[in-house]
C-alpha cells in the first residue's frame, strides 16, 4: 500500500499546501470505505481558494477557513462496506466527490459505479461534468441552437461536451489560450476563437452567418468577462453565468440587458434537480464516454504524487496555458 496510514492534502494558509496523515472514522452500516487511485484538481475553484482571490464578505470568504481541505473529484476502489450495504462490494471500481485524500469513508449512495472501460484517469471528470451539466440544464437548450462558450478551462471543456450532446448546431469556444484548441475540437467545437471575449463579436457573427447565438455560457469566473457575454448573445438570448467569481460586486450590467432583453441565468454546483442527481448525471456521463459521444482525449495533462502537491499548485498558477487535467496519483 502506498500509504500505510490515510493521507490528505490541506491548505494551511494562503498559498501553502501540505500532505498530512489523518484518522478515518469508523464504518457505519450505510457507509463504504474507498481507496483513491486518482483525484482531479478543479483548477478554477482550487486556485481561487489557494490564492484567496475573493473579496471579504463573499460566500468564498465564509467558506475558506484554515485548515482548508481542497478537492472534490476522485476515483478508486471500494475496500470495505458497512453491514447494511448491498449496492457495493470490495473491489468495485467507483467514483465519488470528496477531498484529495488516499482513503475516504462515504455514504454508499454517494459512491458511483464506473464502467470497466472508463479509466481511473477519466472518471474524476464526472464531478466537473456535473457542474457543467447544471449550466446546460439551466440553459434549456433547444435542438439547433447556436451556443458560445467563453473559457476553455476544465468547466468550459465539460460545458462544450454537454452542448454538443444536447444538439447545439455550431458550438463556438472563445479563449485566448491556443493550447486549449485541440481539446475543444476533440470535444465537438465547430470553431475555436483564440482571442479575448470582448474582441470576438464580429468573428462570431461571421461564423454564424451574421447572427448572434441564442445562448452564451460564461465559464470563466472572471468578473471582467460578464459584459462581453451580454454583448455576444442574441436579442432575447440567454446568458448563463456558470463560472463563480470571487468578486461579484465587480460584475457589471450593460445596456444590453434592458435594450435587447437579455436573460441572465445563474447556475451553480449546489443546484439539485429531482430527475437529475449526482448519481444519474454520473451514469449518463460515463455512458456517453463508453459510447463515444463524450471524448476526453488529451484532457489529462499532468500527474503528481501527493507529496509534490506544492509543485502541482505551483504549475496550476504559473503555467495555466499548458495545464488542464491536473491529477494526484494515490495508487501503489
Amino acid at each position: 500500500m502506498k500509504y500505510s496510514t490515510p493521507h490528505r492534502l490541506v491548505f494551511t494558509e494562503k498559498q501553502k499546501v501540505e500532505l498530512e496523515s489523518f484518522e478515518l472514522p469508523g464504518l457505519e452500516s450505510d457507509e463504504v470505505l474507498v481507496r483513491t487511485e486518482r483525484s482531479l484538481m478543479s483548477t478554477g475553484t482550487e486556485n481561487i481558494v489557494f490564492n484567496r482571490l475573493f473579496d471579504p464578505g463573499t460566500h468564498w470568504d465564509r467558506w475558506v477557513k484554515y485548515p482548508f481541505y481542497p478537492g472534490y473529484a476522485s476515483s478508486g476502489v471500494v475496500e470495505a462496506v458497512g453491514e447494511g450495504v448491498d449496492t457495493h462490494k470490495p473491489g468495485d471500481r467507483v467514483a465519488w466527490r470528496a477531498r484529495h485524500r488516499s482513503h475516504m469513508v462515504m455514504k454508499a449512495d454517494e459512491v458511483y459505479p464506473m464502467p470497466d472501460s472508463v479509466s481511473f484517469e477519466d472518471a474524476p471528470w464526472f464531478a466537473l461534468a456535473k457542474i457543467a451539466f447544471n449550466g446546460a440544464y439551466m440553459a434549456n437548450y433547444k435542438l439547433g441552437e447556436d451556443v458560445v462558450i467563453i473559457g476553455a478551462g476544465p468547466i468550459g471543456q465539460m460545458t462544450l461536451r454537454w452542448a454538443r450532446a444536447a444538439g447545439a448546431r455550431r458550438p463556438i469556444v472563445i479563449d485566448p489560450v491556443p493550447q486549449r484548441e485541440k481539446m475543444a475540437i476533440n470535444g465537438g467545437a465547430s470553431a475555436y476563437l483564440t482571442m479575448p471575449a470582448d474582441q470576438a463579436l464580429e468573428k462570431v457573427k461571421e461564423i454564424l452567418g451574421g447572427k448572434q447565438p441564442e445562448v452564451v455560457i460564461d465559464t470563466t469566473g472572471h468578473e471582467a468577462v460578464f459584459p462581453s457575454a451580454l454583448a455576444l448573445v442574441a436579442d432575447m438570448g440567454r446568458v448563463i453565468v456558470l463560472g463563480d467569481t470571487g468578486r461579484p460586486t465587480k460584475q457589471c450590467l450593460t445596456s444590453d440587458v434592458i435594450k435587447r432583453g437579455v436573460h441572465i441565468i445563474g447556475a451553480h454546483d449546489c443546484f439539485q434537480f429531482p430527475e437529475w442527481t449526482q448519481g444519474t448525471i454520473a451514469e449518463l456521463f460515463f455512458g456517453m464516454i463508453v459510447d463515444g459521444r463524450i471524448n476526453l482525449e488529451g484532457i489529462n495533462t499532468h500527474l503528481f504524487e501527493p507529496e509534490n502537491c506544492m509543485s502541482a499548485y505551483g504549475i496550476a498558477n504559473s503555467d495555466r496555458a499548458n495545464t488542464m487535467g491536473i491529477q494526484f496519483n494515490w495508487a501503489d
